[in-house]
């Protein structure tokens, strides 16, 4: 707000008026900070949409290698970091028992190593492949929904698999977990 005296004359007498002003582009600031300000929120990737009134408890199952090749820490990682990503970012209680309202198997399906570029006619670049089966029975409705979850993870051509396994198995692990809690749990 701009305060400004200013002198005027009215039936020929000079007569001091205050007047507030307010700037015309500080005024078209406040309305539209106004109009913009419910817009505004504050969003998440934790967008979790479960009826705990209907939904309280999740039994997860071991997710075993089915795969040509088996990395023998993929599994137990993979079903591990799934039920606790359930227990961090959920109220669902896990529980062992078949009375579970979510029930969740699954296996992984794929682990492949293909050529992902060729430089010289040679390979520059290599890509595995992991991919997940996943079943969710959801006792409550009586519903299944059947699900794969795919990832592909680059690597130098100058790195064997196993050395590639000891840098990728970390974020090969937490994608596939958020593919799959994503697709259970959230308004994807």
């Amino acid at each position: 707000m701009i305060l400004m005296n200013k002198r005027s004359t009215v039936n020929g007498q000079q007569s001091t008026v205050n007047r507030r002003r307010f700037s015309g582009y500080g005024l078209l600031t406040i309305v539209c900070g106004l109009l913009l300000l419910p817009s505004c929120g504050i969003y998440t990737f934790r967008d979790v949409s479960i009826d705990y009134s209907k939904f309280k408890t999740v039994k997860v199952g071991f997710l075993e290698n089915k795969a040509r090749y088996v990395n023998p820490q993929l599994s137990p990682k993979l079903t591990d970091n799934l039920k606790q990503k359930i227990n961090n970012y959920t109220k669902l209680a896990l529980v062992n028992g078949d009375d579970a309202s979510y029930i969740i198997t699954g296996y992984v399906s794929r682990y492949d190593v293909s050529l992902s570029a060729i430089s010289n006619q040679t390979s520059a670049g290599n890509r595995l492949t992991v991919a997940a089966n996943i079943t969710v029975l959801n006792t409550v409705d009586n519903k299944t929904d059947n699900f794969t979850v795919s990832r592909d993870f680059d690597f130098s051509a100058t790195q064997s698999l196993q050395q590639a396994e000891g840098q990728l198995l970390d974020d090969i692990i937490t994608q596939l977990t958020d593919q799959i809690f994503n697709h259970i749990f959230s308004n994807w």
